[in-house]
């Protein structure tokens, strides 16, 4: 498998790596302008801190879509290890 880096906007192909890798959608706390609604974006893949919090995956690509973003990710590190690199970036 290859090391390179990959962007999608594939919510199922986000939710899958995320998912394989034991992550979970999470916004930082105090970020959000509204009740409901998620604040800047992160993936969580450890348990423990105060300054995230989980939330759904469909709050989570409710924000994705608004601001436009996409996921840049790698499956493996150039070892073949399973990598858990990502980063939200703008789709431009």
């Amino acid at each position: 498998m290859s090391h390179e880096s990959k962007k999608t906007t594939n919510h199922e192909e986000i939710r899958r790596w995320v998912e394989e890798r034991d992550g979970w959608p999470a916004t930082v706390k105090g970020t959000a302008g509204k009740e409901d609604e998620a604040g800047i974006l992160r993936i969580r893949f450890t348990e423990g801190g105060d300054t995230l919090e989980r939330i759904s995956w469909e709050a989570f690509f409710d924000k994705f879509e608004e601001q436009k973003l996409a996921f840049l990710y790698q499956d493996r590190t150039q070892s073949g290890e399973i990598s858990r690199f990502f980063k939200l970036v703008r789709r431009d």
